[in-house]
């Protein structure tokens, strides 16, 4: 799925990657643990998740994760931005809470990382 599509089909705002708006998603995890994130051994997914803090993208950094939706209305902080800029990894905010984002995206055709 196109990452144009997806932020359609949550109601999402792209606030920084303009560039990948063309590169296919198959699956997304969702999580406000990181830890939880950095035990995952799959590619190419999407993060889901509320914590709008550094710490999310410097575990994105790790776990190799190039797009994070941010839900439940948050708004990306001004650093939160600017290490994503440095690392090349795409925000969007949605408005929807974690559990609505989750179904809209499976129903569309997004796949659960497991």
């Amino acid at each position: 799925m196109k990452l144009k599509d997806i932020t359609e089909v949550i109601d999402g705002l792209l606030i920084c990657g303009e560039s990948r708006l063309v590169e296919d998603y198959s699956a997304a995890f969702a999580s406000d643990l990181m830890s939880d994130v950095l035990t995952l051994q799959s590619a190419n997914f999407l993060l889901i998740t509320g914590l709008v803090n550094i710490q999310t993208i410097r575990t994105a950094e790790m776990a190799d994760i190039n797009c994070i939706i941010l839900v439940r209305k948050k708004k990306a902080l001004p650093e939160l931005l600017e290490l994503a800029r440095q690392n090349n990894i795409t925000i969007i905010e949605c408005p929807y809470s974690m559990f609505k984002t989750c179904g809209l995206l499976f129903k569309a055709g997004l796949k659960a990382v497991y």
